[in-house]
C-alpha cells in the first residue's frame, strides 16, 4: 500500500472514531401547546302549542330558535310542537319537560299561555333550569317560582298598525276580527286593532269613527280543535257575508287569510291581514294588506345569553317596538310588513301613522275610552300604563262580539 493510501485510510478511521464518540445528533423535543377544553354545548328547549310550520305563532318561535343558535356559538335547541289537547291529549308540559331535560336542556321557553300554570310547577320540580314563559305574568304578580321568566312584545303596536291598514282599505265600513279564546290578552289585541282602525278612518279617510264597525267572533282556542272550537273557516265566511271587507287575524293560523283569497279568486273585493308570523301573506299575496308580526330572536339571544354568562335574573318584560325600523330583525321584538295588498298611498298613510306612534304624537290609549258595558277604562286625558292595558276587563265601547 502506498504511503498517499494508507494516510487517507487513517483520515477515514479517525473521522469514524470521532462520530461514533458524538453519538447521534440530538434532536429537540416538541412543544406541547396548551389546549383549551372544549366549551359545554348550551341546550336549550322549546314548547309549542301549536305545528312549528303553522305560520303563525308556533312558527314564529321555531324561527326564534333557529336565530338564537345561528347567532349563539355552541348552542343547540330541542322541541315539541302541538302541546294542545287535540294534538296530544294525553302529553302534558311536565312530562314534555321532563324529556327535555334528560336531554340536557339547561332553559326552556314554553310559549303559550296556557302553559303559565303548567311552567310553575315545572319549575318547581327543576330549580336549576330556567324558564322562560312567553306572554305571562307570574313575575309581575309575584306568583313565579325563583327560576321563571316572563317575556312579550307589545304586540298592541302591531295590532293598531293592521286596524289602520284595514280602516284605510275597507269600502264598507266594517272590519271582521277573527279571534281566538277571550283573556285579557285577546282583548287587548283586539281593542288595540279598533283604535288603530277608528283613528285612520277619521285622520286618513275623513270618516266619522263612530260609523266604523268592528264584528269581533271568537273561536274558543288559539287554532281549530274539529269539534271544541267554532271552525275558522266557516267563522271568516260568516264575516264576510255579514258586510266585513277586510278579514284580520287574532288567530294562531291562516284561515282568514285564505278565505279572503278564495272570496276574492271570486271578483268580490275582500282583503286580509294575518296575524304572528312574518311570512303568513305569501298564503294569498294579492289580498295581504300587511302582516303584525313577533320577531322572538333577539329577545332568545338576549334571554339566553343571560343565562349562561351568569347574569339571568327573573324578570317581567313587555317589549316595545324598535321604533327606529321595526322590521329590523335584529333589534325589533314587533314589525309590521306591508303586504301587496296595500295601495302605495295607504302605505304612505300608514308609514305617516307609525311614525306618529314612535315619536309619540299618537298615543292611543288615553282617555276618555270606555269598556263595552259603558264603564269606565280611562277617564277624559288619562294615558293608560302598561298594566292597565295589559289587564283588558272588556273589549272597548263600539265593538260588536263579547267580552266575557
Amino acid at each position: 500500500m502506498s504511503k498517499r493510501l494508507l494516510s487517507l485510510f487513517s483520515i477515514l478511521i479517525l473521522m469514524t472514531l470521532v462520530i461514533a464518540a458524538c453519538g447521534p445528533a440530538a434532536t429537540e423535543e416538541p412543544t406541547e401547546e396548551p389546549t383549551e377544553e372544549p366549551a359545554e354545548e348550551f341546550v336549550f328547549g322549546v314548547i309549542l302549542v301549536g305545528p312549528y310550520n303553522d305560520h303563525g305563532w308556533s312558527e314564529a318561535h321555531y324561527t326564534g330558535a333557529e336565530y338564537a343558535v345561528a347567532h349563539i356559538p355552541n348552542t343547540r335547541f330541542i322541541y315539541l310542537d302541538k302541546l294542545n289537547p287535540a294534538d296530544r291529549p294525553e302529553t302534558t308540559l311536565e312530562q314534555a319537560v321532563d324529556d327535555m331535560v334528560a336531554q340536557g336542556a339547561q332553559m326552556i321557553f314554553t310559549t303559550s299561555d296556557d302553559f303559565k300554570a303548567e311552567t310553575d310547577l315545572a319549575a318547581e320540580k327543576y330549580p336549576d333550569v330556567v324558564f322562560v314563559h312567553i306572554s305571562g305574568d307570574h313575575v309581575l304578580t309575584g306568583d313565579a317560582p325563583p327560576n321563571v321568566d316572563n317575556y312579550m312584545g307589545k304586540m298592541v303596536y302591531g295590532k293598531m298598525m293592521a286596524g289602520c291598514a284595514a280602516a284605510l282599505a275597507t269600502e264598507t265600513g266594517t272590519i271582521g276580527y277573527v279571534g281566538p279564546l277571550i283573556n285579557d290578552e285577546t282583548r287587548r289585541l283586539a281593542s288595540s286593532v279598533y283604535l288603530g282602525a277608528r283613528y285612520c278612518y277619521e285622520h286618513y279617510r275623513g270618516m266619522d269613527p263612530n260609523d266604523l264597525r268592528m264584528v269581533v267572533t271568537w273561536i274558543g282556542f288559539w287554532f281549530n280543535i274539529p269539534g271544541v272550537t267554532l271552525d275558522p273557516t266557516e267563522v271568516s265566511n260568516d264575516l264576510i257575508n255579514e258586510g266585513a271587507d277586510v278579514l284580520i287575524s287574532g288567530i294562531d293560523t291562516t284561515e282568514a287569510i285564505v278565505v279572503a283569497g278564495q272570496r276574492a279568486s271570486q271578483g268580490e273585493r275582500v282583503f286580509a291581514i294575518p296575524y304572528d308570523y312574518e311570512g303568513a301573506c305569501d298564503e294569498a299575496p294579492d289580498i295581504c294588506l300587511g302582516v303584525p308580526y313577533f320577531n322572538w330572536g333577539p329577545g332568545y339571544v338576549e334571554r339566553i345569553e343571560a343565562v349562561m354568562n351568569d347574569t339571568w335574573e327573573p324578570q317581567f318584560v313587555w317589549v316595545d317596538p324598535y321604533w327606529e325600523d321595526i322590521n329590523n330583525r335584529d333589534m325589533s321584538a314587533i314589525g309590521f310588513l306591508p303586504g301587496p295588498g296595500l295601495a302605495e298611498e295607504w302605505n304612505s298613510q300608514l308609514d305617516e301613522f307609525i311614525a306618529g306612534m314612535a315619536d309619540g304624537s299618537i298615543d292611543l290609549f288615553v282617555g276618555p275610552l270606555n269598556y263595552q258595558d259603558g264603564s269606565t277604562f280611562l277617564a277624559d286625558g288619562e294615558a293608560a300604563t302598561d298594566e292597565q292595558i295589559w289587564y283588558m276587563q272588556q273589549l272597548l265601547e263600539g265593538m260588536e262580539g263579547p267580552s266575557q
